[in-house]
């Protein structure tokens, strides 16, 4: 059951799919004990909202579905537990039974064994290092390839997250928006190149969707030219990124891929980018295809969204909330490869993670008088009254907050921000360049459906546009309208994601076709007819944003709350603006979505790093 931000199922009743299996498990277990499909039809409720499993034991803050109107009320505990424990359809870790029960942790058996994978494989890179044995030629590269810190700032983090990826085979690089974590990865590449440059790695770039990719496929791009890297690193470092779905090569209407264990991918080095968007299925099979002595770099911003599909996995990995320090080995080795000293509040007991976890500080986008830098630190703190006070604030000049205003007023609202920022591309020109300038403005919906949501917002844009004499026709195809693909279409090479833009092609009798970027400037065209399941995408959900950037952005909230109004779906909401930033909204609901944090239930991270409690 795949769902965007909005489409989740409704949290008034359970789905059909949820009854069926209720019904399915007590018709294995055989006896007359409802409690069984009830703890069922949770776990599949809990797996569609993005929980990994259903943990009997928490709380309904910590995440345990409530009950609420058509949904029956949770069960006494020991009742529950007599039950599942002497289920014929539940059985222990190990057994091969549709749920497994792991202490107080109800799993569907295909989700226990991908978070067991998981587990088993970060153990094992964990504990085996990289082998970079020659310091000395380590160091040397680190001279030519980062420029001197020149006392900018105490310590240059991206010099850390460089050494810890050559020194282990598993390494995270965190950041916020405008941390560097792509330029520093260039430099990480250009490190590992330089320790054998004639036998430089096989590497593969890859993120989550393909618009992902190509941001990263780009950002590399541009790092390797501002690097001024010697002209062997540059050349040995490659450009090309894809899909994870297409590095792995998938099976059309399966759930397995042509690389797997068995069958390793042919890298020595894997670097996601956008991680945050990983699911745990995905990444499970990721990782269960890597080479036996694989490096497996993760960039992300631990802070953001967790994906759509069930898991978080990047901030169970990085125990988002709990501050962890390096090594007192690990800092000494740093010092002696990279010349920076690890703070010494940076430094505590070694663990298995600890040294392979760097997170980037400082801005490069946001300077201390930006608005949206600072509001993006407030919101990711919850901290409502400081996050209030800028948004209520003008004289950053680059956030700019408005009442919501009822449905009917809503198209007011829409001319006077289209009426500043560029929404609409031209409906004739270079291809490339339209697609460029279409990125530069968007509108960003909490939710996909209802008067404030994608759908509606999109119709309202395409009427403004038109009234104003922006876009013309009243057809469903004309000059300048923007798509975006909602279903994958590997025979075409279009993913879930990808952006593109109909003009008259002069090359096909000025038909309409359809042209998406193809990366370094190119483009390629399809007739409207041939594209797979898409949309217009004036708005876009939040979920739907991520691993992409715009100058200006439209926030628009709902007008109640809703479950998916969480402070993490804010801050990347407000991250993804570079230059201007209006939310539309009103003040409780912006306050109730900072005091909302995001928890999926699930067993990766108190396996990695314990069980403690997590800060919001």
């Amino acid at each position: 059951m795949k769902n965007d931000a909005g489409s989740l199922p409704p949290r008034s009743r359970f789905s059909p799919l949820d009854e069926a299996f209720g019904r399915f498990i007590r018709r294995i277990d055989g006896r007359d004990a409802p409690e069984l499909a009830l703890a069922a039809a949770w776990l599949s409720r809990s797996r569609a909202e993005g929980h990994i499993c259903l943990d009997l034991g928490a709380r309904p803050e910590d995440g345990f579905p409530v009950a609420g109107e058509g949904l029956p009320a949770r069960p006494e505990a020991e009742r529950w537990n007599a039950l599942l424990e002497t289920s014929p359809a539940v059985g222990r870790p190990g057994d091969r039974l549709p749920l497994i029960l792991d202490g107080t942790r109800l799993y569907l058996f295909r989700y226990w064994a991908y978070e067991q994978a998981v587990v088993r494989t970060l153990d094992t890179l964990a504990v085996d290092a990289a082998g970079v044995a020659d310091e000395a030629r380590l160091r040397a590269a680190f001279d030519c390839i980062f420029p001197p810190n020149g006392g900018a700032e105490r310590i240059d983090w991206q010099k850390v997250a460089a050494f810890a990826a050559a020194r282990h085979r598993f390494c995270v690089v965190s950041g916020g928006p405008g941390t560097g974590k792509t330029s520093t990865v260039a430099r990480i590449l250009a490190l590992l190149v330089a320790q054998d440059p004639d036998r430089p790695p096989a590497v593969a770039l890859a993120a989550p969707t393909g618009k992902a990719a190509a941001r990263l496929q780009e950002s590399i791009r541009e790092a390797k030219a501002t690097l001024a890297l010697p002209p062997a690193l540059g050349a040995a470092i490659p450009e090309t990124a894809s899909t994870l779905h297409r590095l792995l090569q998938s099976r059309p209407e399966t759930p397995y891929f042509r690389y797997h264990a068995d069958r390793p991918l042919p890298a020595d080095v894997v670097i996601v980018d956008e991680a945050s968007m990983l699911d745990l299925a995905l990444f499970a099979k990721l990782i269960g295809a890597l080479r036996t002595r694989a490096r497996l770099i993760l960039l992300g911003d631990k802070d953001q969204l967790a994906s759509v599909e069930a898991g978080a996995v990047l901030g169970d990995i990085c125990d988002t909330g709990r501050a962890h320090g390096y090594s007192p080995a690990f800092a000494d080795a740093c010092l002696r490869v990279t010349g920076e000293r690890i703070p010494a509040d940076d430094v505590s007991a070694p663990g298995r993670l600890n040294d392979r976890i760097v997170s980037l500080r400082k801005s490069y986008r946001f300077g201390e008088t930006s608005g949206i830098g600072a509001l993006s630190r407030a919101v990711n703190a919850g901290d409502a009254s400081r996050a209030g006070a800028l948004i209520r604030d003008a004289g950053t000049g680059d956030v700019a907050w408005r009442e919501l205003p009822p449905p009917e007023a809503l198209p007011r609202l829409l001319a006077a921000w289209i009426g500043t920022h560029d929404i609409a591309p031209p409906t004739a020109g270079d291809p490339a360049e339209l697609l460029e300038r279409f990125g530069r403005a968007r509108m960003l919906c909490a939710l996909r459906e209802g008067p404030y949501g994608v759908r509606h917002m999109n119709l309202l844009a395409e009427r403004v546009l038109r009234e104003t004499g922006r876009i013309g026709g009243g057809s469903l195809w004309y000059a300048g309208r923007p798509v975006m693909v909602t279903k994958n279409d590997y025979g075409l090479g279009l993913f879930n994601g990808d952006i593109g833009i109909a003009l008259a092609d002069p090359e096909h009798r000025g038909d309409l076709r359809v042209f998406f970027p193809a990366g370094g400037g190119r483009v390629r065209s399809f007739p409207p007819l041939r594209l797979p399941e898409h949309e217009s995408v004036y708005a876009m959900t939040v979920h739907k944003s991520q691993g992409s950037e715009f100058d200006d952005v439209l926030f628009l909230m709902p007008d109640r709350d809703v479950p998916v109004l969480t402070r993490q779906l804010v801050y990347t909401a407000v991250t993804r603006a570079r230059r201007t930033l209006w939310i539309a909204g009103r003040e409780e609901l912006f306050a109730a979505a900072l005091s909302r944090h995001l928890k999926r239930a699930s067993g990766l991270r108190d396996a990695l790093w314990g069980s403690g409690t997590t800060c919001a």
